[in-house]
């Protein structure tokens, strides 16, 4: 091999390494967005609620909610996204509470009040141990409804594949976080850098269990491509509601979409609202 080729390799090389590394450090800040200060709580919205610390299997104390609602048709285990803490979804709270739904909001590790820094392994240990409180407060994996909002979906999904709740909802999720950043073609070298992340695609395909995956064409953050990607993999029984508005706000934008597609998906699947 001639000099110079030889030379251009190993500095592609160089580079390649370099972005991998650089990809790796760089995940955290890009992926996380905590916020510690809590503005509000469900008491806010006229809500009764039960302030929650679990701990995750290597030891992290989470701060969590837990608000019932009387003669509940299901639980819903809340997986947020990763913005901000558990305060900024109390209208969230009112909806499901709304919809005859008992919710369990948690944070994720360095969220609000919950310890530690996130990271992807993590925020799926922080996921499993609100599934096990649940659990433990006598929740049968047959009243759950499993939600995931934007990078909550993704932890949802990663869930799905140690738990198996009664039905799974996603809003405003992607398929690949590549997909996300435009970089499909570069998801073999990232997914090498930085492992096998959040592959919601490949936990799609597994899934089972009765899925609605809601999404906005109007969404600046994922794409609405990678909401139909997603929904389109999903094997098991699934819906498809387009709704309009941002990413963060679109689900009180399209309320009048939104809400009655949720009532519709879970009076199917546990029955209508219990007065």
């Amino acid at each position: 091999m001639p000099r110079f080729l030889l030379h251009t390799f190993f500095l592609l090389l160089g580079m390649l390494v370099v972005l991998m590394a650089a990809a790796r450090f760089l995940l955290p800040s890009l992926a996380f967005h905590p916020t510690r200060e809590i503005t509000a709580t469900p008491a806010d919205a006229g809500l009764r609620y039960e302030d929650v610390t679990l701990t995750a299997d290597d030891g992290v104390r989470l701060h969590a909610w837990y608000v019932p609602a009387e003669n509940a048709r299901a639980t819903l285990l809340f997986c947020h996204g990763n913005g901000g803490n558990l305060s900024w979804r109390v209208e969230s709270l009112r909806i499901f509470h709304d919809l005859g739904l008992s919710s369990f909001v948690f944070d994720y590790r360095g969220y609000g009040q919950s310890e530690g820094s996130p990271s992807p392994e993590g925020v799926a240990r922080d996921a499993r141990a609100a599934w096990n409180w649940l659990q433990d407060r006598g929740a049968a994996s047959g009243d759950i409804v499993l939600f995931g909002r934007s990078l909550g979906g993704a932890v949802a999904l990663e869930l799905t594949r140690s738990v198996r709740p009664r039905a799974l909802i996603l809003e405003s999720t992607f398929a690949s976080p590549f997909g996300v950043l435009h970089l499909d073609f570069m998801a073999p070298l990232l997914r090498a850098a930085v492992g096998d992340i959040w592959n919601s695609r490949e936990a799609a395909e597994r899934l089972t269990v009765p899925t609605l995956c809601i999404h906005s064409p109007d969404d600046g953050i994922v794409p609405f491509r990678e909401g139909r990607r997603l929904y389109e993999a999903v094997a098991g029984g699934k819906a498809f509601v387009e709704i309009h508005g941002s990413h963060n706000g679109g689900f009180l934008q399209s309320r009048e979409i939104y809400v009655p597609a949720l009532d519709r998906f879970l009076t199917e699947h546990f029955g209508p609202i219990r007065r």
